[in-house]
């Protein structure tokens, strides 16, 4: 993208600009919640549409002017409804935890119990974890995973039994494996709560054919536009024919959650960008797409494991791999993290079920492959990787995190330093040399 206007405007703006650019050109994202959205979605999101209030939904809008808007966004949502084959779609939340605050807010009484995956296994913020403001205003009861990370279904449906909850969530953010949501909406239906299946991170693979759909299962359905699905910063909340058949209100429960509930005009710069990215999801080159991720994550998966890497369930039905660092101590995970940045691969530290450490020095690593399929790269590149992230780990495979918070912060600062030794920047050199070769247009 070039930038003639800001160059002359906001020179200083500019060249912030352009060091992203730069570091999104010449280093490896893998990020699994992060991705690479074509020039066709980029140019919806700096549209005209940019300009426009348009409070409310399509045909009432508390504002003129609305003739194209309104056709933008029913376009947008017969695409997604046509995608994930749900009779309703909102398109307007601003982000994924805004969509799910607003499920709660449509569905739940102040104070009413439900059940979402721990944020120490694997969950999100917004499914109960204690510091988010869904566990303040409703009440958590969380579920979590076995040691090889599947979901423990046994101690979740005693749990639903006993606490009753009035909604159910399925997926997380840190979840390798395929998710079971037949014996999710069984427990539900057992005991008459909502099953909300958050597939924000799936979603793509989903309309892509890579991973089981949850809409025969589910009541709603919540996802962003990003990751998987190669859209810009969105969200979605979809009512499934379960969902209607449960209650019939459903849809406009939800838009009332939405405005006048939660947010006020929407952006519809987004909604457009959103309907460009989910038209390129309806294309069939999106399936050989999803495909390639999944086979990209299982390729990495198994360099990783070669390499002597331990993975929590021991690889990855999707696009998205967790890795075990307690082999080598415990919360390590912030140090290959910030290592591996060093060298230009981007990942992110992570909790793993059962964590002996805490989330601010978690023994994980999390990473994905959305974004380095985006560029084209396949099974050789994923080899490649492996190594490169093999020889960052064998690099500082001596620092071990100390037990009290001076000791570590003594410990941090000094690591930091260590990572301006060239051999960072030689394997950063040779991560340029390897993006030289699957060029992206950012």
């Amino acid at each position: 993208m070039q930038y003639n206007f800001l160059d002359q405007k906001d020179p200083q703006m500019a060249e912030l600009l352009k060091l992203e650019q730069t570091r999104q050109r010449d280093g490896l994202a893998l990020i699994p919640s992060e991705n690479y959205v074509s020039p066709a979605v980029m140019e919806a999101l700096g549209s005209s549409l940019t300009n426009k209030y348009a409070e409310g939904y399509p045909g009432k809008r508390y504002y003129s002017g609305n003739i194209a808007v309104d056709k933008v966004e029913n376009l947008a949502r017969d695409r997604a409804k046509s995608l994930f084959g749900v009779p309703y779609v909102n398109v307007q939340p601003y982000s994924g935890s805004p969509a799910n605050f607003a499920v709660y807010f449509a569905l739940l009484e102040p104070g009413d119990a439900f059940m979402g995956l721990d944020l120490l296994h694997g969950g999100h913020l917004t499914h109960g974890w204690k510091f988010s403001a869904t566990s303040k205003f409703w009440k958590s009861v969380p579920y979590g995973v076995l040691p090889d990370g599947q979901i423990d279904f046994e101690a979740l449906e005693k749990s639903a039994q006993e606490n009753k909850p009035k909604l159910i969530w399925c997926g997380g953010t840190a979840l390798p494996r395929l998710i079971d949501f037949e014996r999710f909406g069984k427990i539900a239906d057992e005991i008459g709560a909502y099953l909300v299946a958050d597939v924000s991170h799936i979603s793509g693979l989903i309309v892509g054919g890579a991973h089981p759909s949850p809409a025969p299962f589910a009541h709603l359905i919540t996802t962003t536009t990003h990751k998987t699905l190669r859209g810009p910063r969105g969200a979605m909340i979809m009512v499934t024919e379960k969902g209607l058949a449960k209650d019939a209100e459903l849809p406009e429960k939800i838009d009332k959650a939405i405005i006048p509930g939660l947010q006020g005009g929407p952006h519809m710069n987004a909604i457009a960008s959103i309907g460009v990215a989910l038209h390129e999801a309806s294309q069939p080159e999106f399936k050989d797409y999803s495909r390639r991720i999944v086979e990209n994550a299982r390729a990495l998966a198994d360099g990783l494991i070669e390499h002597g890497f331990k993975l929590v369930s021991g690889g990855t039905d999707n696009h998205l791999l967790l890795v075990d660092l307690t082999p080598g101590g415990n919360g390590r995970g912030v140090f290959l993290h910030e290592a591996l940045e060093a060298a230009h691969i981007y990942t992110n530290k992570n909790m793993i079920p059962g964590d002996p450490s805490t989330p601010f020095y978690p023994s994980g690593l999390r990473l994905g492959t959305p974004a380095v399929t985006t560029r084209a790269m396949g099974k050789d590149e994923m080899a490649l990787i492996a190594d490169f992230m093999s020889r960052v780990a064998e690099k500082i495979k001596d620092v071990q995190l100390p037990g009290d918070k001076e000791s570590r912060l003594a410990l941090l600062k000094e690591f930091r330093a260590s990572l301006q030794d060239a051999f960072y920047s030689d394997i950063a050199a040779e991560v340029k040399m390897l993006c030289d070769r699957f060029p992206v247009e950012v």
